[in-house]
């Protein structure tokens, strides 16, 4: 009886501990959730008394052509953020791993563009890809190319915008690549090695297969952020020109801040959370299968 209750009390204890940072866990990230799930089915301005209009604000959603356009914007962010930027750190992460003499010297340069802040990152690319005295096209003009309008063009705006987030937010995901190489045994090297195999059968073979998942939590991050990109199109362009850089995002702060359409902001909201759901979860299902089989 005396260990059930010490055993009562410990468990008392701990959950005293534990709920304050419950409390302020759940008014800082659970409650704006279910607000704004509440929202979505309101007409407000956030002033007066909401009134409930069910799904009118996901129907007056979809009628939007804009909708469609930010959808579609997103996606191709998405497509083009994992073919440029979920490789580049992989393959920049293998080429370091290789080099002995100032190792911590390259890896501060690497990781020097994620303490920059985004909006002082992005204005030093604005000016990169100005089209009079950018450093892009004073580059290209000397070899005879350009000029080019890498912002004000819809053909490379969206382009532009991938290669500036990828130079930024590469740093992390190389750093984590590099600890993750350095836990891979090297008797599996040597092993392939002595089987006759070279350097891409041995990245192939034993280092791919030893970063499975810490490939696999990467690629989840890197689909993450890119389907909630929104201060690159914020800053750049401004969801320009022509709206081929406008993600949902942008939309919804459009939604809300410019056109004060409260309840369809929070129901563009929603959905993205639901997707942002559906794809940690199909995460977790592959992660599940990865690990039993």
């Amino acid at each position: 009886m005396r260990q059930r209750g010490t055993g009562a009390r410990k468990q008392f204890t701990a959950w005293l501990f534990l709920v304050p940072a419950l409390l302020v866990f759940g008014l800082f990230a659970w409650w704006p959730i279910v607000r704004s799930m509440l929202l979505s089915f309101q007409e407000t301005n956030l002033v007066d008394p909401a009134v409930w209009v069910g799904l009118d604000n996901f129907r007056t959603l979809f009628d939007d052509p804009l909708l469609g356009t930010a959808v579609g914007n997103t996606l191709f962010f998405v497509v083009l953020g994992v073919l440029i930027g979920f490789p580049a750190p992989l393959i920049l992460a293998a080429i370091m791993s290789t080099v002995r003499r100032g190792a911590g010297v390259y890896r501060f340069l690497v990781y020097l563009p994620v303490v920059i802040p985004p909006v002082v990152a992005i204005l030093l690319w604005k000016w990169f890809y100005d089209p009079g005295s950018g450093l892009f096209n004073n580059v290209l003009g000397k070899v005879g190319l350009g000029p080019y309008s890498w912002l004000e063009s819809s053909d490379s705006a969206m382009l532009s915008l991938v290669l500036e987030s990828t130079w930024a937010g590469m740093g992390g995901a190389v750093l984590i690549y590099l600890a993750a190489m350095v836990g891979i045994p090297g008797e599996l090297y040597e092993a392939a090695e002595m089987d006759g195999a070279g350097i891409w059968r041995r990245i192939w073979h034993v280092m791919l297969p030893q970063l499975r998942s810490v490939i696999g939590l990467l690629l989840l991050v890197q689909l993450i952020n890119t389907v909630q990109v929104f201060t690159e199109p914020y800053v750049f362009t401004g969801g320009g020109p022509e709206n081929s850089t406008l993600t949902v995002l942008l939309l919804i702060f459009r939604y809300a801040f410019q056109d004060g359409e409260y309840g369809q902001a929070a129901a563009l909201s929603f959905l993205m959370v639901l997707a942002l759901a559906l794809l940690s979860a199909v995460y977790l299902r592959a992660t599940r299968s990865w690990s039993t089989s």
